[in-house]
C-alpha cells in the first residue's frame, strides 16, 4: 500500500458498519423537518473514508459488520450517499469507530510494518513517522537505526525493539485524521483540497 498516493479517485471496495438506523435520521430543511432512511453511517477498511450508506428496505446491517461496496451489486443493494466528517457521525457510530478502527489495523498488519519500513522525511525538519503520536526525534532516530540494520517484520517486532505500542500509535493518528483537517494525511481518505504529505492536492 502506498499511503501517500491520492491523485486518482479514490474507492472503498469495502465497509465495517459503525451505526445502523432503520427508520433514519431526523433532518431539517429550513422550516421542514422529515425522516430519511434507513441509513447506515461506516468507514471504508482501506482508506478510513467515512460514508454514509442507503441500504434497500428491509437489509439490516449491524454495527462490526463488513460489507463489500462492489459497484455492480451497489445499486441492487447499498447506495453510498455521501462522504460524512467525523461530527456527523452519531454517538453510536463513535462508540463503535475506535475499535473498528484497531480491528483493520491488526488485519492490516503487514501493510503498517511496511509503513514503519518506508516512511521518509516530509521536510528537511520533520519526518513521516514523527506525525505518529509518541514519536519524538529520539524515537525517531531509534527507529531509523533499527529498521537500517534489519527491517521490522511485524507490530511485535517493532514493539520488542523500539518500546512503542504501533497499533496504538497508528490507532490514535487516524483518529485525529478523521476528527479535524490536518496539514498532512498518512492513512484517512484526506477531504477535498486538502494537501498530502508531498503536497498534491487530493
Amino acid at each position: 500500500m502506498k499511503f501517500q498516493e491520492r491523485k486518482q479517485k479514490i474507492y472503498e471496495e469495502y465497509v465495517y458498519i459503525l451505526d445502523f438506523l432503520p427508520y433514519g435520521l431526523t433532518i431539517s430543511r429550513g422550516k421542514r423537518e422529515g425522516v430519511k432512511g434507513p441509513v447506515a453511517q461506516a468507514i471504508g477498511d482501506k482508506f478510513f473514508t467515512l460514508l454514509e450508506l442507503a441500504p434497500l428496505p428491509g437489509l439490516e446491517l449491524k454495527p462490526g459488520e463488513r460489507i463489500p461496496l462492489l459497484r455492480e451489486l451497489e445499486g441492487q443493494l447499498i447506495k453510498v450517499t455521501r462522504r460524512l466528517t467525523y461530527d456527523e457521525l452519531t454517538a453510536n457510530a463513535k462508540a463503535e469507530l475506535q475499535e473498528t478502527i484497531r480491528r483493520i489495523i491488526i488485519q492490516r498488519e503487514n501493510e503498517f510494518v511496511e509503513f514503519f519500513n518506508k516512511a521518509e522525511p516530509l521536510t528537511t525538519r520533520m519526518h513521516s513517522l514523527e506525525l505518529l503520536p509518541g514519536i519524538g526525534k529520539r524515537l525517531l532516530w531509534k527507529i531509523l537505526e533499527e529498521r537500517r540494520r534489519k527491517p521490522f517484520e511485524s507490530f511485535k517486532d517493532i514493539y520488542d525493539r523500539v518500546k512503542i505500542d504501533p497499533v496504538k500509535s497508528i490507532q490514535e493518528r487516524i483518529l485525529e485524521e478523521l476528527r479535524g483537517e490536518q496539514r498532512h494525511y498518512l492513512f484517512v481518505n484526506p477531504p477535498p483540497h486538502a494537501r498530502t504529505p508531498y503536497g498534491e492536492e487530493a
